[in-house]
């Protein structure tokens, strides 16, 4: 067997066991100077489940009126999150103004290579073309000293349309698939930051290339009111393992607002609100690694112990975040129910529920969906709202539509 057919068949046979088990494995016992330490959990062999997110890490002024990142604080980080087991590092080469990568490497390379699992991606957001997304993958293996990546993503993509323009009709695709099968690449997915449709997309080629992991984002809050349920129950079924991204919804989930931070307070008064969407998030099997962008030690320090106690949310504990969830999002969203009874009275023919979700996304943290909706005609964006009322009068929910058409005009 090839070192391509290992990693393959290793990885379906994980998928499996973690599908069938109820319980998570472990790896190794760790001496951590971050509170108790302990054993980290893990769903697949020999991957840490919490996973360090590269995008955030410390800075400091420049002493220009600038910041740059901290690199002695990213090496005492890194060093700390090792030894608790954490072994998954996610860069990408757009983070922090292009220097993510090489502040990650810097810390990474001196510890042993076979301490640390290598995420990083293909952002050939702006220049797609073969040779330069060549060039950003070369520069990626310069730059951390490695002749290979364990994780390799194509970065934020929305859909086919999307990957066709920047990698299936520009011959990058053949090319990486070839790495994959050299062992250059060990295991090839991408992050996805797009709505369902293009999501079923991009599922659609998987019998072509093969995902090994997708990356989504999945929190309870996303369960409940996105397509999280949905994306994993399709990849669970698909055999393909999980990748989390934003667990707490972009620290959305970390602060809630009196109400609903006191209801989960009362239930455990020494847990954070980080760590309540960090267990729901282990309750899930199919999950193999749970990224958090950890700026201090006190927040590695949170992560730690949660993954190292390895204790999921209770059947009461979940029935307890599924009522604080939906008393939380009708706080804070605006209370659409998509009836569509605006819709055929808008002489500008707009499609306000549509708007509607994506300002209550970007309300909570969702900005991409205000960007996609850029996508859309000019005179059919919040801004060819033309104030008649005529949307107002037929709204049960008595929405005033026209206000936040122009409060969304203006974050575009």
């Amino acid at each position: 067997m090839d070192r391509k057919q290992f990693f393959k068949t290793a990885a379906v046979a994980a998928a499996g066991l973690g599908l069938a088990a109820c319980k998570s494995g472990k790896t190794e016992k760790n001496a951590s100077a971050l509170g108790e330490g302990g054993e980290m959990a893990t769903n697949y062999p020999g991957i840490g489940l919490l996973g360090y997110g590269c995008m955030r890490w410390p800075l400091k002024d420049d002493g220009n009126g600038g910041k740059v990142i901290d690199q002695d604080q990213v090496n005492r980080l890194v060093d700390e999150a090792i030894r608790s087991g954490v072994n998954y590092f996610d860069s990408a080469p757009i983070y922090l103004g292009g220097n993510c990568e090489e502040a990650t490497s810097i810390a990474l390379n001196r510890h042993p290579r076979d301490k640390w699992l290598l995420a990083t991606k293909l952002s050939n957001f702006n220049a797609w073309d073969y040779e330069s997304s060549l060039k950003m993958y070369r520069h990626s293996l310069e730059v951390f000293r490695t002749d290979h990546i364990d994780y390799y993503l194509l970065h934020a993509l929305s859909g086919g349309e999307d990957f066709e323009k920047r990698f299936g009709s520009t011959g990058i695709m053949d090319f990486l698939l070839a790495e994959r099968e050299a062992g250059h690449i060990r295991n090839l997915g991408f992050s996805f930051h797009g709505d369902q449709s293009g999501f079923d997309e991009m599922m659609a080629l998987h019998d072509r290339y093969h995902w090994d992991f997708v990356q989504i984002q999945l929190n309870y809050y996303d369960w409940y009111f996105g397509t999280a349920k949905e994306q994993y129950e399709i990849l669970t079924a698909a055999g393909i393992p999980v990748m989390v991204m934003e667990p707490v919804h972009g620290g959305m989930l970390a602060k809630l607002n009196d109400e609903t931070a006191a209801m989960l307070k009362t239930a455990a008064p020494e847990r954070t609100l980080a760590s309540w969407a960090m267990r729901w998030v282990l309750g899930l099997k199919n999950v193999q690694v749970v990224l958090s962008g950890m700026s201090d030690l006190d927040q590695l320090t949170d992560n730690v112990n949660t993954f190292s106690e390895n204790r999921p949310l209770t059947e009461k504990e979940q029935q307890l975040v599924e009522r604080m969830v939906n008393i939380f999002r009708n706080d804070v969203s605006v209370p659409c129910t998509a009836c569509r009874y605006c819709c055929p009275n808008c002489p500008a023919g707009l499609d306000i529920p549509k708007l509607m979700s994506a300002y209550n996304e970007a309300r909570i943290g969702g900005a991409w969906r205000l960007a996609s909706l850029k996508a859309l005609p000019e005179d059919r964006r919040p801004a060819a709202c033309i104030v008649c009322g005529s949307c107002n009068r037929h709204c049960p929910q008595q929405i005033d539509v026209p206000k936040y058409m122009h409060e969304m005009a203006d974050m575009m």
